[in-house]
C-alpha cells in the first residue's frame, strides 16, 4: 500500500478548549453522556466560528481535564475525543488536528488516525521537564513507530521546545532544542511558547529557534500568547502561529470563542 501524503500544515491554528470529558474532577457529578454531548456541541459550534473567521486549522485540546494525567490518559478521554473530533471533522474543511494533554502522544495519534485528522501536537517529544504533573519525558522513538505502525505517515507531529508551564532539566538552549527535536526526534515542526498559557513568545528566544530553523528548514510555530496587537511583530519570525487565549472572551483560556475577537486576529494575522 502507498503512504499517504502529507498534507501542507496550517498557518493560522485555533484552539478548541473543550469542557470537561467524561472521568474529569471538573464535571464530577455530572452524567457522562451530557458531558460529552455539551463538549462535542460547543466544539463543533466554535470549529465553524474558526473556519468562517478566515482560520486555515483547529487543535481540539482536553483543556478542561485538570488537573491531567502526566502521560496516558484513561480510556474515557480517548473515546470522547474521539467522538469530538468525528463530529468536528463532518463540520468543517480545515484541516483539525489532536492534543491530549498533559502528554498522551500515542492517544492523540490514535484518535487522529481513526478519524482523519492532519496532525497531533505533543508537548514534549524528546527530552526531559519538570511539570506540575512531575517529570515528564518524550519518547520520539515509541511514536514515530506507532505512526508506522498504524499506516498514519499522512499525519504530522507538532512538537513544543522548552514547553510552557515546565522546567527544562535537559539544555536551556532553544536552538539546540529545536534542532534534537526536529532532527532527531523527527518532529514535522516545532512550537516555541511563553512559559505559560496566554503568555506571550519571548522574541529573542524566538529569533534563535528562528534562526535554526530556517537553516535546516524546519517550519517553526509561536504557540502561546500571540494577539492581534503583537502578531505583526511575531508574524515575520515563523511558518505560523497556534491560538487559543486571545480570541475568547476576556482573552481568557477556556472561555467560549468571541467572533469581534476571532476576526480580530485573523485579520492583523493576515495584514
Amino acid at each position: 500500500m502507498r503512504k499517504k501524503p502529507r498534507g501542507a500544515l496550517p498557518r493560522l491554528i485555533g484552539v478548541l478548549h473543550l469542557t470537561p470529558l467524561p472521568g474529569a474532577p471538573c464535571g464530577a457529578g455530572a452524567d457522562p453522556s451530557c458531558l460529552l454531548a455539551e463538549a462535542g456541541e460547543r466544539a463543533v459550534k466554535e470549529a465553524v466560528m474558526l473556519e468562517r473567521a478566515g482560520f486555515d486549522g483547529l487543535i481540539i485540546e482536553n483543556f478542561a481535564d485538570t488537573p491531567f494525567f502526566k502521560c496516558t490518559v484513561p480510556p474515557e478521554t480517548v473515546a470522547s475525543m474521539s467522538i469530538i473530533a468525528a463530529a468536528v471533522r463532518e463540520s468543517v474543511k480545515i484541516p483539525v488536528g489532536i492534543n491530549i494533554l498533559r502528554n498522551d502522544g500515542p492517544s492523540a495519534l490514535a484518535v487522529a488516525a481513526v478519524t482523519g485528522c492532519s496532525f497531533i501536537r505533543v508537548n514534549v517529544l524528546c527530552g526531559v521537564v519538570a511539570t506540575d504533573q512531575g517529570l515528564v519525558d518524550g519518547d520520539a522513538a515509541m511514536l514515530m513507530r506507532k505512526r508506522m505502525e498504524l499506516s498514519a505517515e499522512n499525519i504530522s507531529v507538532l512538537a513544543d521546545v522548552h514547553v510552557k508551564h515546565a522546567r527544562q532539566l535537559s539544555s536551556d538552549d532553544i536552538a539546540l532544542a529545536v534542532e534534537e527535536t526536529a532532527l532527531r526526534a523527527m518532529a514535522d515542526a516545532v512550537i516555541v511558547t511563553g512559559s505559560t498559557t496566554g503568555r506571550a513568545v519571548d522574541l529573542g528566544q524566538l529569533k534563535l529557534a528562528r534562526d535554526v530553523a530556517k537553516k535546516h528548514s524546519i517550519k517553526l510555530y509561536a504557540g502561546s500568547g500571540c494577539t492581534a496587537a503583537n502578531i505583526s511583530k511575531i508574524k515575520p519570525l515563523v511558518y505560523g502561529v497556534i491560538v487559543g487565549s486571545a480570541i475568547r472572551k476576556g482573552g481568557m483560556a477556556g472561555a467560549p470563542l468571541d467572533h469581534a475577537a476571532l476576526r480580530a486576529f485573523a485579520r492583523a494575522f493576515k495584514r
